[in-house]
């Protein structure tokens, strides 16, 4: 069964005819395509992939024999819009106000738009062999340019610095930064996205370095937290506490777990300690090809884990003014728990 097949099946469940997939990400998880303009029309007749001249060529090497590809045309929204019949579902969270009133004015009376939300995304929140294992290369790739990176030292660099030079071994190795690395030294480690910055990096500070790899259009996201020589009791005790709060959730990972219940392990550690306040952000999210995707581990997450769904594990405790601890894992869902993607020590290190 395709992608696509799968898809008509919630498609029906929708109680509709067909589903436009305007989204391009999701537009590359059903056909392949990889260019920047093209749509696709599925129903349980219809396979339409819709693009402009400028893709023609790379559509016919991308897109499957399966999907009719009619001739481009001037106007996508037209042509589009002549193929939709009955009850057509859109993805209200990805077209926006002005495509739909475009979408509105062009279709016929006999076709009702509906919005369907995220479909195509329940689809890829469960990935495939082939998928998971495209997502370990990508982390396996970091994994390596992280220590690389980290190996050259980290005292006596600017934040900027060192991210520049993550971000260019990973374009070495073949694959692009899965989203800007955040190298964040003392107080700015205290900003959950910090952006690297012309800061120096001193000596006795904590450093949180955030970074993943896009390989092969999937991305992988870790994070470690080094020091840079002795950071003092305090560091080392919320340390310690992130740490545990950290493979506590890990050992909640199980198929039919919520993302809620995972996301309270790790809360009710850090709570219990008094820093409840300093850990603002969820527990997790989904990863694939989108550095954030489904299923969230967060308070008010609904999510159910599934066998397949890859996930981040990321507790954190952030001192404002003083320091922030992050300690990031990236797992794979499996029948049996869950198996690591991530190979990098979680032992604080201290580095030059």
């Amino acid at each position: 069964m395709t992608r696509a097949d799968r898809l008509v099946e919630l498609i029906r469940e929708r109680e509709l005819d067909q589903l436009f997939v305007s989204d391009l990400t999701n537009v590359r998880y059903l056909t392949g395509f990889t260019g920047t303009n093209g749509a696709c029309l599925v129903g349980s007749a219809d396979r339409i992939f819709f693009t402009d001249f400028r893709y023609t060529e790379r559509a016919e090497q991308e897109v499957g024999e399966d999907w009719e590809r009619p001739a481009a045309e001037r106007e996508l929204v037209p042509q589009i819009a002549a193929r939709m019949s009955g009850r057509v579902g859109f993805e209200d969270s990805k077209l926006s106000v002005r495509q739909l009133a475009r979408l509105e004015a062009a279709v016929g009376d006999d076709v009702d738009l509906v919005p369907a939300g995220d479909l195509v995304e329940r689809l890829r929140a469960v990935k495939e062999p082939g998928e998971i294992e495209r997502i370990a290369a990508a982390s396996e790739l970091a994994d390596q340019v992280l220590r690389w990176t980290v190996e050259r030292g980290l005292a006596g660099r600017t934040e900027r610095e060192v991210a520049r030079a993550c971000e260019a071994r990973i374009r070495e190795a073949g694959a692009e930064p899965s989203f800007p690395p955040i190298v964040a030294a003392g107080a700015n480690g205290a900003l959950p996205h910090a952006e690297p910055g012309d800061r120096e990096i001193g000596t006795g500070e904590l450093v949180v370095f955030d970074m993943g790899a896009q390989l092969d259009g999937y991305c992988s996201d870790g994070t470690r937290t080094f020091a840079t020589g002795d950071p003092g009791d305090q560091a080392r005790e919320v340390y310690d506490l992130v740490l545990t709060a950290q493979l506590a959730s890990l050992g909640a990972i199980r198929v039919g777990a919520s993302g809620k219940e995972v996301d309270a392990v790790a809360r009710e550690i850090i709570s219990e300690a008094g820093h409840g306040d300093h850990f603002g952000h969820g527990l997790g999210h989904g990863v694939g090809l989108e550095v954030h995707e489904a299923p969230r581990l967060a308070m008010t997450s609904e999510d159910e884990l599934r066998a397949g769904n890859v996930v981040t594990v990321e507790p954190g405790v952030y001192l404002p003014g003083r320091f922030g601890i992050r300690i990031e894992d990236f797992v794979v869902v499996e029948a049996g728990g869950y198996r690591n993607l991530s190979g990098t020590s979680k032992e604080l290190e201290i580095v030059g």
